[in-house]
């Protein structure tokens, strides 16, 4: 979605630009491409929540765990699970907000001003985006209190690029070697 926006927005930038220039007038005046800003908006919105959701999954989210850390692992483990419970609450608490909210709005004629689409569709990502990241608030509280394993996010890897093992020890390089 980041691609396709940054595409779109390119496009039309360059469409807004081309036009002035006398050669290009004929061909690309007749091109309108004023719901390219406000359907790259709806994408931004769209990818903020959903990524979110992804955020929690993958342990991306910046969190201060410096008091956590220095607690008993009783309580700190009470602690996570505390919070995670209040992430999955708050989040489903803005899911039915969202939801209540994108009911009355499909009720009305109300449009988006540019794209002239129902506005209730746009308003949806609040709902959706809010319940997956519920649902993955619970799915890590989980499997904290299962098996104490919170994700964990490597910002030294790079998903799609393995790292071949090198043999840190001259044992480990003969045995390679072999």
């Amino acid at each position: 979605m980041i691609g396709a926006a940054t595409l779109l927005i390119f496009v039309a930038v360059a469409h807004r630009y081309l036009v002035t220039i006398p050669i290009f007038y004929p061909y690309l005046f007749p091109i309108d491409l004023s719901w390219a800003q406000e359907l790259c908006i709806y994408m931004f919105v769209w990818m903020a929540k959903f990524g979110a959701a992804y955020g929690v999954r993958t342990g991306i989210h910046v969190g201060v765990d410096v008091l956590i850390n220095v607690v008993n692992p009783k309580v700190r483990k009470a602690t996570i699970l505390f919070g995670l419970l209040c992430g999955a609450l708050f989040t489903a608490v803005i899911g039915t907000m969202g939801a209540k909210f994108v009911y009355g709005l499909s009720a009305t004629d109300q449009v988006t001003p540019d794209m002239e689409l129902p506005s209730w569709i746009v308003y949806l990502a609040i709902p959706l985006g809010s319940y997956l990241m519920c649902f993955r608030f619970l799915q890590v509280a989980y499997t904290f209190a299962r098996h104490g394993h919170l994700p964990h996010h490597d910002h030294g890897q790079v998903e799609g690029i393995d790292e071949p093992h090198m043999p840190g020890t001259a044992s480990e390089a003969a045995e390679a070697v072999r």
